[in-house]
């Protein structure tokens, strides 16, 4: 059986601190197989950008990996010495970042950093990048990109920018793309472009796919498998539909209720009570049981893993009730409070 292009098992991400450690990834474990889109959702704080970030070897100071095992088509290069590793992990992925303007050198043409890679990694010449980047360009939907390669990062609108990152996460031919929440500063309009564009290179060039997002509205737009964290965890995992459909974890749940729905009249937006916890500090029991309306006493005695929860499901919880009778509950809690 071929392996998948990527897997994370076990992966712990720390950020030291003054007077404490902070726990912001803890034992984050994915797959993304070749040409796949894979989603990876939750609130701010999550630890979803900091998990893509570690992939690439590429977090802030003074955040380290603590422990975990990165393998690439099976290979695990996670005992490779830091530049072998980094050239490896970026022979086969490459990143979008969240925030445009800044992932842009505002000093530089937008042409001649999409032709900064194929220069200098893939040994082109500076007539041969150049081509490559215009062809880029013209891929991800850039018009007259002649033209454009000659502009800066402030001469083009958000969601030209957005492109022209999609451009450079393309340039050394990855088989997989990072992407951190690439849409968050787009209006709507724009949102649904750039995300047609990354359908668009699954489909015709086989890229798979890893993106990042609060919003479970973009991830059901591009991607087929979902990991949900929360608190640096991943407390449910599975197939799109099924999980969209019939949550298994709770906060899953709650995240789906959250979401507005244009067709139905409500009084008032439904939220999540309550704050994530500190993860500097030690958790008792579940992670979500503070904030979960489900939750029961043995919930705050020790913390759950994930247990499979249905054909390719897994779900960190103890109560893997079906989405209906949380509803009923969640209706019947909502009737009692009116």
């Amino acid at each position: 059986m071929t392996p998948p292009l990527l897997e994370v098992h076990d992966l712990h991400v720390d950020i030291p601190m003054p007077h404490a450690r902070l726990h912001a990834v803890r034992g984050v474990s994915l797959t993304v197989g070749a040409a796949e889109s894979v989603g990876l959702v939750g609130e701010s704080g999550s630890g979803k950008s900091l998990t893509l970030r570690a992939l690439l070897g590429l977090l802030p100071r003074p955040a380290r990996i603590v422990s975990g095992t990165i393998l690439i088509d099976g290979e695990d290069v996670t005992g490779l010495p830091a530049k072998r590793l980094r050239r490896r992990l970026a022979d086969t992925m490459s990143m979008i970042f969240q925030d445009s303007l800044t992932a842009l050198n505002p000093v530089m043409r937008v042409g001649d950093q999409i032709a900064e890679a194929p220069l200098r990694r893939l040994g082109k010449s500076r007539g041969e990048a150049r081509a490559i980047a215009v062809d880029l360009m013209r891929e991800v939907g850039i018009a007259d990109p002649e033209r454009r390669y000659e502009l800066y990062p402030h001469q083009l609108s958000g969601g030209m920018r957005q492109r022209v990152c999609i451009a450079i996460a393309l340039s050394t031919k990855p088989r997989l793309i990072l992407a951190d929440e690439p849409t968050t500063a787009l209006d709507v309009t724009i949102q649904a472009q750039v995300l047609g564009v990354l359908r668009q290179l699954k489909q015709e060039e086989h890229v798979g796919l890893l993106l990042v997002s609060h919003d479970l509205a973009v991830v059901s737009q591009t991607c087929s498998r979902l990991y949900v964290m929360y608190a640096g965890k991943v407390v449910e995992s599975g197939d799109l539909v099924d999980l969209v459909t019939e949550p298994r974890h709770p906060y899953t749940f709650s995240l789906l209720r959250s979401v507005p729905d244009p067709d139905r009249r409500v009084a008032r937006l439904l939220t999540i009570h309550g704050r994530p916890p500190d993860l500097t500090q030690p958790l008792t029991g579940c992670s979500f049981a503070p904030r979960c309306p489900f939750a029961e006493d043995a919930c705050r005695v020790g913390e759950p893993e994930p247990v499979p929860a249905g054909t390719g499901r897994l779900s960190a919880c103890r109560r893997v009730d079906t989405a209906e009778r949380w509803t009923a509950m969640a209706e019947e809690e909502a009737g009692s409070t009116r």
